[in-house]
C-alpha cells in the first residue's frame, strides 16, 4: 500500500529529520519559527507533508560540541540526520583534523543507528590563507565519499558575503538568507526523506 511522502513505510509516522548544528541552525537573531529547520519544515508542507524537522543547533557549538551531545540527540528516535556543523571550527581556525574527526565520529554514530544523513559542507573563512581553506574545505567532501552519505557542498551557498541577505554582524543570514538556503537544500532534503521512509 502506498504512503504519503514523508511518512515511513515501515512504522506508518511521520519522517523526523534531526537537524544538528550550530547559531545557523538554532535561528540565531530571528523571530521565532525564523529558523532554518522551521523554514525547511513549511516548504516540506508540500512536497513531503507527513515529514518533521527537529531543531538541534546550539549557538556557538562547534563538531566536537556537536560530537559530544549527539547521543543525547538520537534518543529523540529520529529517522534521519542533517548534519550542519564546521563553521565555529573554522571560525577559530581549529585544526581541520579535529574537524574531521568529530565528523567523522558523528557519521559513524549515524550510520551505527542506520540513520541515512545529509552532510552540509561549510568552507574556511578566506582570513585564514589558503592552506587552511584548502585542508578544511576538503574535509567535508572527503568524508561524505568515505561514509557513502549524501553531500550539500556549502549551507551558506549564494548567501555569504551578500549584505542583503544577512544580518547586521555579516555571518548569520536574515529571513531572506534563510529562505535561499530552503530554496537550495529543499532537493537534497527530500532524497534524505525518501531515504528514511523506506
Amino acid at each position: 500500500m502506498a504512503v504519503a511522502p514523508g511518512v515511513s513505510a515501515a512504522t506508518g509516522q511521520p519522517v523526523r529529520i534531526l537537524m544538528l548544528g550550530d547559531s545557523l541552525t538554532s535561528g540565531h537573531g530571528l523571530i521565532k519559527g525564523g529558523s532554518l529547520p522551521d523554514r525547511l519544515q513549511e516548504a516540506l508542507q508540500k512536497a513531503a507533508p507527513g515529514s518533521q524537522v527537529l531543531n538541534a543547533g546550539v549557538s556557538g557549538d562547534t563538531t566536537a560540541g556537536g560530537r559530544s551531545r549527539l547521543a543525547w540527540s538520537l534518543v529523540a528516535q529520529s529517522d534521519a540526520l542533517i548534519v550542519a556543523l564546521g563553521a565555529n571550527d573554522g571560525l577559530r581556525g581549529l585544526a581541520p583534523e579535529q574537524t574531521y574527526a568529530n565528523l567523522n565520529a558523528i557519521l559513524s554514530a549515524a550510520k551505527k543507528a542506520g540513520l541515512p544523513v545529509l552532510l552540509a559542507g561549510m568552507r574556511a573563512p578566506p582570513n585564514l590563507g589558503p592552506e587552511y581553506g584548502d585542508a578544511f574545505n576538503a574535509v567535508f567532501p572527503r568524508l561524505a565519499a568515505e561514509h557513502n552519505v549524501a553531500l550539500y557542498p556549502f549551507l551558506l551557498e549564494n548567501v555569504v558575503a551578500r549584505p542583503e541577505l544577512n544580518q547586521d554582524d555579516g555571518i548569520h543570514p536574515n529571513p531572506k538568507g534563510v529562505a535561499v538556503i530552503v530554496n537550495n537544500m529543499l532537493p537534497f532534503v527530500l532524497k534524505l526523506i525518501e531515504q528514511a521512509g523506506q
